[in-house]
C-alpha cells in the first residue's frame, strides 16, 4: 500500500488539474472538426480515449520531470518531498514506471487513424525534454504551451487528416493560454528558481508581469473570437465568450497577486474551469 501511495504521489494522481489541462485542448481540437449530424459514439469513445491519453502521458511526464529535476527539487522547498527527490522511489524504479505508462498510452494511442498515430509519436521529444529548458531559457513555458496544446492538432486529426488553418489558429492561441497560466504558477518558486539558477517567463517578468499575461490571454481571446469567424458559428457563441472574457480578466488577472504563492496556486487552478467553459463555447457555436 505504501508504494500505491507513492507511485500516486509521483504521478500527482490527485492533482487532476495538470492531466486536464492536458486534456482540454484535445476535447477542444475534437469538437470544432466533429459531425455533430452523425453518430455521436465516436465523439464520446475519442473523449474517453483523450482522457486516458492525457492522464497517462501526463503521469508519464511527470516521472521524467522529476528524474530530471531531481537535484534542483531537492533544493526547493514545494519540492523536496517528493518521491524521487527524497530517496523514496529510486531513478530506476521511476523510469520503469514511466515506460510503463508510455506502453498504456500507446495502447490508447493505437485507436485512432494512422496519421494520428505518427504525428502523436512525432511530439514525444516535446514531451520528455521541456524540464530541461528551464535550465537554458526563460522561455520553459514556451515550450510547455507547444507540448501541452499539441492535443489540439490531435483532436483534429483523429477525424480530419487535413490541417488547416483552423486548427493551426487555435493551436498557437492556446499556446499563449499555456503561455499565462503557467507563468502565474511558476511565481511559487520564483524565490527558489533564482537562488539555484533555474529560468522561468515568471523571473523574465517579474517586474511587471501583468502586462505580459494580458497580453497572452488577449491573444488566446482573439484566436477564440477568429475561430468563430472561421467556423462560422452562430451568434450565441460570441455572446457566451462574455463568459470567458469573465473569467480570465476578472477571475484571474483581477486576483492575481505575484507575492502570494496561495493565490497563484488558486488562479492557476481555475483554468481547469475556463477549459470547460471554452469546449461548452465551441459546442455551442456547432449545435445552436
Amino acid at each position: 500500500m505504501n508504494q500505491l501511495n507513492l507511485f500516486i504521489e509521483l504521478t500527482r494522481l490527485k492533482k487532476p488539474i495538470g492531466y486536464m489541462l492536458l486534456f482540454w485542448p484535445c476535447a477542444w481540437g475534437l469538437t470544432i472538426v466533429y459531425d455533430f449530424s452523425s453518430n455521436l459514439k465516436i465523439y464520446f469513445f475519442y473523449l474517453v480515449l483523450f482522457f486516458l491519453g492525457s492522464v497517462l502521458m501526463r503521469s508519464a511526464g511527470c516521472i521524467v520531470n522529476d528524474v530530471l529535476d531531481r537535484k534542483f527539487d531537492e533544493k526547493v522547498f514545494r519540492t523536496k518531498d517528493r518521491p524521487i527527490a527524497s530517496g523514496k522511489i529510486s531513478v530506476q524504479l521511476g523510469l520503469f514506471y514511466a515506460g510503463l505508462l508510455c506502453f498504456l498510452a500507446f495502447l490508447v494511442l493505437i485507436n485512432f487513424n494512422f496519421f494520428t498515430i505518427i504525428i502523436a509519436l512525432a511530439s514525444m521529444p516535446l514531451a520528455f525534454t521541456y524540464p530541461l529548458m528551464k535550465r537554458f531559457t526563460y522561455w520553459p513555458q514556451l515550450f510547455l504551451g507547444i507540448t501541452f496544446n499539441y492535443g489540439l492538432i490531435l483532436g483534429w486529426t483523429s477525424i480530419n487528416p487535413e490541417i488547416t488553418l483552423i486548427p493551426i489558429v487555435f493551436y498557437l492561441g492556446a499556446i499563449f493560454w499555456t503561455l499565462a497560466y503557467d507563468t502565474i504558477y511558476g511565481f511559487q518558486d520564483i524565490k527558489d528558481d533564482e537562488i539555484i539558477g533555474l529560468k522561468s517567463t515568471s523571473i523574465k517578468f517579474k517586474s511587471n508581469p501583468i502586462i505580459f499575461l494580458y497580453f497572452c490571454y488577449t491573444t488566446f481571446l482573439l484566436s477564440l473570437i477568429l475561430i468563430g469567424f472561421l467556423n462560422e458559428f452562430s451568434k450565441l457563441y460570441f455572446l457566451f465568450l462574455i463568459f470567458i472574457i469573465s473569467h480570465m480578466y476578472f477571475m484571474q488577472l483581477n486576483k492575481f497577486d505575484l507575492n502570494n504563492p496561495d493565490i497563484c496556486l488558486k488562479v492557476f487552478k481555475s483554468n481547469n474551469f475556463l477549459g470547460l467553459i471554452i469546449l461548452i463555447s465551441l459546442l455551442i457555436g456547432k449545435l445552436i
